[in-house]
Formats: structure tokens, sequence, C-alpha cells
């Protein structure tokens, strides 16, 4: 390549791509914006995998020395101070700061984020201004990650460090499972935030930022970059009364009540500290943005050490407590025991400090151990002592150490834990047994039974194919892969809320489970597994309609939660408010049909593919919602045939639209309306990525291979929460 005439401007002779890879030319989006993005279907492909679709990352944690891990990250709390020296000696405080804005940038009401997957290795949230020099963190603990490989993931190494900090300076944890697999690039399908700028107003997520309700589903920090709450408060303007609010409904957000929030926002600053001895507007560009010889560090301070008493983040400074490195009841004596008044860090940050304070009650410098500095509290911290509800658990807590550590404890593990799923899933010796509520617990069933003697009773009960695929389906939809939660097994269908949810046609629901459930009895085994066994009837039943005979397959074992089990008020964030597979919108939505469809085709963990080949067997099974007949391109309802994919892509007829998102599908001769049909069903013609899956399953020699796919998916959606048989 010459050089000088590509600096010039003069690239006609370069033989290489330009742009392909960067924001400097248009990508099919920049194009055509309006057009469905089906990319949240085909992120973390196995292609992008380096370990292979072989790697089993359960077998491999199966020769992990956990014991000799732990080891060696205690060692590490306190050795490797070369390069980045650590407050006091101890790097626990930056290791609990790391695990906590991973674990913390998880929301329940899509269940996406968390600590589950590695995700703040990659942008955004390596680059987020909350996550400042967590890229140290990291690096810290690569020694460790290269001894023990793929034996260990980097998201569960990332919370392990963190859990261990905490044992390092004196809490007993509640245990701690590995289990979390990495992914290798950025989650495409998690929105943080409409904001094109880091740290906008808060009220760019509010309809009124008083009223902290009214932030913007599903998110649950309050401003672009943040992982909780403005540690000044407000929108930065101090306000204790109004940053409480603001706390509550962003850790009801996470999934955690009021004595888990204090507990949390104690535990989290009884150790480390703040930092903001510095001029922030003079670091460097954040990890994504910095030069290739940064090696993926940001935030670099050109005109100080950047560590120690110079370490910039969040720009205020200081420790909570005396003994910053030590687990003990320091925050609330601090917190209690000192007036506080508002001043300003070197960083220019709000913060409150005591009023007046015993010089032994100050916490000593990060390098000088003979100088002793103010401690400092953040809006939220004062938030737990003038918020009546945070203050009457503050007060307990301090005069009961116990308690209080123990309800960290469990806080904590429940922080770091959330988005893990059920106990299946997790690994290790330290392990707990105990069954929490927010695990969704659910009791083994029973395995061995006549399975098709159940068919055969359920084929015979008089329920149409309609009712009992329909059942199946909306048993099995809830399930997120985001959090794993939701799905079939625990039959969590007939319990509230469930039973009562508008998407589940609750009228339609009562009648099939007053067939399903005395056959459930009449066996012994579980509603879960009969619900799912008459799903599959009435799939078969469709495949022998359309004249073949192949059997769905089916895995026993599922059991029955009780009301007991069940966080009625956390499933409530797991109701459906659409479901294009079953042609249904409860409402009309700024978002369109087809792209809530895909959200919940990717929370389900289905492929594109996969996506299109349910939607059409489900249509011609007629199980629309309400029995309408939206999509339902056949006219031989009830057999499982390629027969919407045929008259999607039939050119005898065009389609126009009426109103409301519905379209009649008219015969190009006559004028005359053949069918009726929403959004979704034709987006499948209209989007060129879908259409050239429909077309592979309207060809004339695809009717056998749609059949397998369909249950193939059909299976896998079943199946979807069966973390027993993984």
């Amino acid at each position: 390549m010459d050089n000088n005439k590509h600096v010039n401007g003069d690239i006609s002779k370069c033989p290489f791509m330009h742009g392909g890879n960067t924001a400097t030319e248009k990508s099919v989006m920049d194009w055509w914006p309006n057009a469905l993005n089906l990319d949240i279907l085909h992120q973390h492909d196995v292609k992008t995998n380096p370990l292979g679709e072989k790697f089993n990352y359960q077998e491999e944690l199966k020769k992990l020395d956990v014991q000799e891990l732990k080891k060696d990250l205690h060692n590490l709390m306190t050795d490797s101070q070369d390069w980045w020296p650590a407050d006091w000696g101890h790097y626990g405080g930056l290791m609990i700061r790391m695990a906590w804005h991973a674990a913390g940038s998880y929301r329940i009401s899509d269940g996406r984020g968390g600590g589950g997957t590695g995700n703040q290795r990659f942008a955004p949230l390596n680059s987020w201004p909350d996550n400042v020099s967590l890229d140290k963190a990291r690096r810290l603990l690569w020694p460790i990650k290269k001894k023990y490989g793929n034996k260990l993931s980097w998201a569960d190494l990332i919370i392990l460090a963190g859990t261990i900090a905490y044992e390092s300076m004196g809490l007993k944890t509640f245990g701690f499972a590995f289990g979390r697999e990495d992914i290798w690039g950025p989650e495409k399908d998690t929105y943080w935030g409409a904001e094109k700028e880091w740290l906008m107003p808060s009220d760019e997520r509010y309809e009124n930022v008083d009223n902290p309700e009214t932030m913007e589903n599903p998110l649950a920090a309050v401003q672009m970059g943040l992982i909780y709450v403005n540690p000044e408060g407000v929108n930065g303007k101090p306000d204790p009364m109004k940053t409480a609010a603001q706390v509550r409904e962003t850790f009801k957000r996470m999934a955690m009540n009021d004595e888990e929030t204090v507990a949390l926002t104690a535990g989290g600053h009884t150790v480390g500290k703040t930092h903001g001895n510095g001029d922030a507007s003079i670091l460097g560009a954040d990890p994504e943005a910095a030069p290739v010889e940064e090696q993926g560090f940001g935030w670099s301070n050109p005109t100080k050490t950047g560590v120690g008493r110079d370490t910039v983040t969040s720009g205020l400074e200081g420790a909570w407590t005396t003994h910053p490195t030590k687990w003990d009841n320091g925050f609330f004596e601090m917190l209690f025991n000192h007036e506080w008044e508002l001043r300003k860090s070197p960083a220019g940050a709000q913060q409150w400090e005591p009023v007046s304070i015993k010089e032994e009650d100050m916490p000593v410098d990060v390098e000088d151990l003979t100088t002793r500095h103010n401690p400092m509290m953040t809006d939220a911290d004062m938030a737990m002592k003038v918020d009546p509800i945070y203050r009457e658990i503050s007060l307990k807590y301090m005069n009961d150490f116990e308690a209080f550590s123990d309800a960290f404890a469990r806080a904590w593990f429940k922080l770091t834990h959330r988005d893990m799923g059920p106990k299946e899933r997790y690994f290790g010796p330290d392990a707990p047994k105990e069954d929490l509520i927010w695990q969704d617990p659910i009791p083994q069933g029973i395995k061995e039974y006549d399975v098709d003697a159940v068919k055969a009773k359920i084929g015979s009960s008089g329920l149409s194919i309609s009712e009992m695929v329909s059942t199946a389906w909306d048993s099995a939809r809830t399930f997120r892969g985001s959090d794993y939660r939701g799905g079939a097994n625990g039959a969590r269908i007939r319990l509230a809320p469930q039973k009562d949810w508008e998407g589940n046609e609750p009228e339609r629901l009562s009648k099939v489970l007053t067939v399903l459930e005395p056959i459930s009895a009449e066996f012994g085994i579980s509603v879960a597994d009969t619900i799912v066994l008459a799903g599959n009837v009435g799939v078969e039943k469709a495949i022998q309609n359309a004249g073949m005979n192949i059997n769905v397959p089916f895995m026993t074992g599922r059991g029955d939660a009780t009301d007991e089990m069940t966080d009625a008020e956390s499933f409530e964030y797991l109701e459906p408010v659409a479901d294009g597979y079953r042609n249904w919108l409860k409402k009309d939505y700024v978002v369109s049909p087809e792209e809530i469809l895909l959200d919940r085709t990717q929370l389900m963990g289905l492929t594109a593919p996969e996506m299109t080949v349910l939607v059409g067997g489900l249509r011609v099974l007629g199980t629309n919602y309400g029995n309408t007949s939206h999509g339902v391109f056949t006219d031989n309802v009830g057999a499982l045939t390629n027969d919407f994919f045929v008259n999607l892509t039939d050119m005898a007829y065009k389609w126009k639209p009426i109103e409301n998102g519905i379209y009649n599908i008219c015969d190009r001769k006559t004028g005359k309306t053949k069918w009726t049909a929403t959004r979704v069903d034709l987006v499948f013609g209209s989007n060129s990525i879908l259409r050239s899956y429909a077309e592979v399953y309207a060809q004339d020699d695809s009717k056998e291979k749609f059949v397998k796919d369909f249950v193939a998916a059909w299976t896998k959606v079943m199946n979807a929460d069966r973390f027993d048989l993984k």
C-alpha cells in the first residue's frame, strides 16, 4: 500500500476493505433503521467461542481444585502490590466493587444483566463511568485465571474474588456456587437505555423523576453508566429523602426488599473507600476507546501516579469506616454517632462529612498510616439514616451485629447468584444446601411410570389439539435464559399469579387443568409432566392429521411447586405482555409486535430458524389467543403442515393493510379476502432473512423437514428448564 497516497486521501488503489469494522461506513441498519434487526438472535454464536462446541464447563469444573483456588485468592488480596498498589495493602475493596458491579447490573424485569456471563469484560460495561479502575481488578486476577485455565470461567472468578475478599476481612459468608459460563462478546440483547451520552440527567429515564416508579422498564439504574443511583443525589443534587426513593425503586428492580437493601448498602460500604483525590477531567480514554498501547487499560492519569491517594474513580473521596479492611459494625456506628454536613471532595463531588469527629475515629491514609482523614458518606448512605423505614432497619442492625452479618451474607449471596437460576445449576463444595424462595425451588418428580398409558388417557380426555398445545406452550414460554427462571417445570401456571394472567386465558386454562389434574392424580405423577405430555399428545395428533407418524420426545421427572415455594411478587415480572407465537398483543406498544417477538425468542434461547418453524406450526394448529384466525393460512386446521409458509409465499395473493396492524390476504384475480394476518405473520415474508427461512419450509420437499424441525424446537422449549438433565 502506498501509505503517502492513503494519508493524502487517495485510497483508490488500496486493496483492503475500509470501514467494514468501524463506524466510518454505514451498516445495513444505518441505511434501513426501520428494518427488523435479527442480531439479538445471532449473538454468542458457537463460531465466536474459542473453546469449541464440545466444551463442557460442568465437566471442567470437576477438575478444579477449589481449596487451592481459594488459597490463591486469599493470598492475592495482600500480595502483588507492584504495578497497582492496593489501598492499605489490601485489594478487598477493589475486588468487592468489581464483583458487586458485575452482579449489580441484574434487573428482575427481564432477567438480563448480572455477573453470570462475565459480561463485565466487554463493552459497554467495561467502559462505564461507574466501572472506572475495575479494568485493573480484572487484570490483577489474570495470573489466577491463567493458572486454572478452562477449569475456571471469568464469570465465576470475578464473583468469587469479591466473596473471598469479604472472607479475608472477617465476614462469614453464606456460600458460593460455581457454574457461570463465559460469553465471548458484548450482550447485544441487553437494553441499557436510549441515552447517547454517559451520565445524562435522570429525567431522561423517568416520566416524573420525583416518582421513581415511572423509570423506564426494564431499566434499574437511574442514569446511563451507573450501576444503581447517583452517589451525590438525584441528578447530582444531594437530598437523602429523594435519594431514598430512588434507592428503594432501584433495589426493588434488582429483586431486593428493604432489609436486603439496607444490609447491602451498609455491608458494601463497611470496607474499602471512594476515590476522588484529583481532577477526573484529565483522565485518559476508557478501555474501549484507549489506544492499543494501553492494552485494554483505561482512564490513565497523565499527571499523577493514578494509584493510592491519587486514585480517581467516582470523584467522591474517603472511607466510610474507621477500619476499612475489617468486617465490623463501623458503618452504622459512624453514620448514627455523628452529625453530617455537605462538603466537596478534592474532585469537586458533593459528599457528606462529619461535623466533628475524634481523630482516632478517622480512617488512616491509604499510603501513610500515620495520617488520618475524615470519613465520608454518599447521599444513598444518608438515606439509611433519614428514611423512616431504612432508619428502623439500620438501627436494628447496629444493635445486633450478628443479625446484620447474617443478613448481609445472605443478601450478598442473593446478589451474586440471583441470575444463576435454580440450585441444579450450582457446583462446588461451598454451595449452600438450604432452599431459598428466590431460587424458585421445585421438588423432584417421579421418573418411572407408564408414559404411554398417561398419553392414552389424555388422548381420550376430549381436550382439543389447540387446548392441549396452547396450555403446554403457555406453561413453558415463561422460561428466561437470562436468569433461568420460568418454564414448565413446577407447573406454576396453576398457581397465583400465573393462573390469572390475561395471556394464559384463565377460563380456557381452568378447563384444561380440570381435565389434566385428575389424570395426574390417577397416575401419581406431577401436573407439570401431565401438561407437557398433553402438549406432546396434541402435536402427535396433528402430525398424524398431516399424514405422518413421528413421536415427540418426552423426559419424565418434572415436579410440582407449591404456593409456599413461589415468590408470587417476583413472578409477576414474568407475565407476558405479548406472544407472537400465539398471535397475541395485550395492547399497542411503542415497540413493534415483531420486535417483542424477537425479545421473547432470545429469552427462550431460540434461534431465528427455530422461531420461524414454531410460529408456522403453531398457526396451523389453531393455537392463536382467543381462537382468532389471523395468520392461520390453512384450510386444514389441526394438521401439522407447512401450509403457513406455502400460502405466505404464494404470489397468487396480495396483502392489504386494514387497521390496527391487521391485514387482509386477498386473491389477486378476484380481490376476495382469503385470510387475515398480523404484522408478526407478515414479517416472515417481508424481512429478507426470515423470508429465506420461510421459503425453505414452503418448498415441496420440506414437508417432513418442517415437521421434524418443529418437533425439535418444540421439545427444546418444553425442556428448556430441565437443569436436572444437563
